[in-house]
């Protein structure tokens, strides 16, 4: 069979749209702005930020330059830049890492559509929080229907992906990520304009640089490194269709600033309403999926908002299981030399085969535990605590001590030039301190309870 020919992003703006979509997430809706109020608000945000550009951004181009130096996928980038040694394994953590991921990911991406299909329906009207509660329970203890959205979503999934990176990822990515800031802003404007909503923007906002303890600042480590997508080789895959006269450094500096953005925003989404409607401030699925709903059900045009915030978190999530996707296919499509559709398909089905039995860990096979753990969440915490805070590590690592500084440097200057000093400055970090600060990661994921 003849090799398959690679595609390309036809320029920046698709990096950025489908970098970013990579990284904004059901993540930065229900986790971030919940982390931020409790840690210090606006203290917390700057520590953020000072991390995403120290930390996040230097690791980021570390794996644009490992995917567009070789050209290939994650696994493939590690066999051409070192032939002969084992730093493929990397790679292979990346592909597992989004084989992972993406199961128990599209458990909760599939939760979005029923809700979707909810707030359409008028399924919120008149219920109180416990009956939300109750009826949040039920569903996701189900069989049939949790499986079904699933299934679903994961078929919107694969179609995109089928299509290639520049019809395909990049063509979806450029329509869905402007929506996702319009329905983004629609939904913060309707909540900054409730009454009372100056509470929880203070909340939000308001520095408090007493809450700043150990345990935040690695916290706010934590969630700047890794709400970039960094560690699963889905920007490394993404890399690799990146165009030579592309900048990595203004393109890496500008997907975390989408990041960013979103992230924020969507504290500036959730929080006033919260305030406004008497809500206690909480993060996670429950916010999403009961608190949320009992906000919209009883703010005027409610009916409306709720329609549009579950469409914006379908968005959110569908950006994030192409990259992850994508990951999967083209190691796939390049290692065995198969098309694209039926390596899409291949990875499609088997990934929602285990995804199946994680959305199932909630009813059906809730007793069936390893290591005292479901399967859902035995794979939520592989992922966090482990394929992605060691993959990041080993590919900082890889980077620094093993691709060289004239490589690296050389890689990034393709598109544009960067100062000497800025040059070094980047080097360093990626060879001192991204390690130890990732490094810090996981050992705080260990030993501090709630760090992930």
């Amino acid at each position: 069979m003849a090799i398959q020919p690679r595609d390309n992003f036809s320029g920046k703006f698709g990096v950025i749209a489908a970098a970013a979509g990579s990284a904004v997430g059901l993540g930065n809706i229900w986790r971030f702005p919940y982390i931020t109020g409790e840690n210090g608000g606006g203290a917390f945000l700057l520590i953020y930020v000072f991390f995403v550009i120290a930390i996040g951004v230097p690791v980021m181009m570390s794996e644009f330059v490992i995917g567009r130096r070789s050209g290939s996928n994650a696994l493939g980038s590690f066999r051409k830049l070192a032939p002969g040694t084992p730093w493929w394994l990397i790679g292979l953590m990346g592909i597992v890492a989004a084989f992972v991921i993406l199961s128990f990911y599209s458990t909760v991406s599939g939760w979005t559509l029923e809700y979707i299909f909810q707030a359409i329906n008028g399924g919120f009207a008149g219920k109180s929080m416990e009956q939300l509660n109750s009826d949040f329970g039920s569903f996701t203890s189900g069989s049939f229907r949790p499986v079904l959205w699933q299934i679903i979503f994961m078929i919107m999934t694969t179609v995109i992906v089928i299509g290639g990176i520049q019809k395909g990822i990049e063509k979806a990515t450029r329509i869905m990520m402007p929506v996702l800031l319009i329905l983004i802003i629609a939904v913060c404007v309707r909540s900054v304009t409730l009454p009372g909503a100056t509470e929880g923007l203070r909340f939000l906002f308001e520095p408090h640089f007493e809450k700043l303890t150990f345990k935040a600042v690695l916290m706010a480590l934590g969630q700047a490194a890794f709400s970039l997508s960094i560690g699963m080789g889905a920007l490394i895959t993404y890399g690799s269709y990146i165009r030579k006269d592309t900048p990595l450094l203004a393109t890496s500096l500008q997907v975390a600033g989408a990041d960013t953005l979103l992230a924020i925003l969507s504290g500036v989404m959730i929080f006033p309403a919260l305030s406004a409607l008497g809500m206690g401030n909480t993060g996670g699925p429950g916010l999403v999926f009961v608190t949320l709903p009992a906000i919209f059900q009883s703010m005027p045009g409610g009916y409306i908002f709720a329609i549009v915030f579950f469409i914006l978190i379908s968005v959110a999530a569908l950006t994030s299981t192409i990259s992850v996707l994508e990951v999967v296919v083209a190691y796939m499509k390049e290692e065995f030399n198969i098309s694209r559709f039926k390596a899409s398909l291949i990875g499609a089905v088997s990934i929602t085969a285990l995804g199946v039995v994680c959305t199932l860990s909630f009813g059906l096979l809730k007793d069936f535990t390893i290591f005292g753990m479901t399967v859902f969440d035995l794979m939520n915490y592989l992922s966090a605590n482990v394929f992605l805070t060691f993959g990041a590590l080993f590919i900082v690592i890889f980077t620094g001590w093993k691709l060289g500084k004239l490589n690296f440097i050389d890689e990034l200057n393709q598109g544009g030039k960067i100062s000497p000093l800025l040059a070094r400055i980047i080097i360093f970090i990626i060879k001192y301190v991204a390690p130890l600060a990732i490094g810090s990661i996981a050992i705080g994921a260990f030993f501090i309870d709630g760090l992930t």
